[in-house]
């Protein structure tokens, strides 16, 4: 199955605390069924020292299931659906479902 979401991405949430923040995805986990997104879902760790950081209390983000997440339309700007084409030149690309839009991520040409 193709990667709907990917690192890059512009994302919004659906549910949750979170609920109508955007932000963009940092990493991807469990082979696509769950994402970091920048500065959304925010724990604090308690983390030990060691030679490379600092020890005491860090805000990260934590991870989100995909099925909690929505792309941002290009255009609106609102919550949208993926879909999958084929361009004339045989390259399979993603696009918004509500404007048509082109969707690129970060790695994208």
């Amino acid at each position: 199955m193709a990667a709907k979401f990917r690192k890059g991405d512009e994302v919004i949430i659906l549910t949750g605390k979170d609920k109508g923040k955007k932000g963009a995805i940092l990493k991807m986990l469990d082979k696509g069924e769950r994402a970091l997104v920048q500065g959304v879902n925010m724990v604090k760790r308690h983390m030990r020292p060691s030679q490379m950081q600092a020890g005491g209390i860090v805000n990260k983000e934590a991870a989100l299931h995909v099925s909690n997440l929505s792309h941002v339309d290009p255009k609106s700007g609102d919550a949208t659906r993926i879909g999958f084409k084929s361009l004339e030149d045989g390259t399979k690309v993603r696009f918004a479902k509500k404007s048509g839009e082109i969707i690129k991520a970060v790695g994208d040409n």
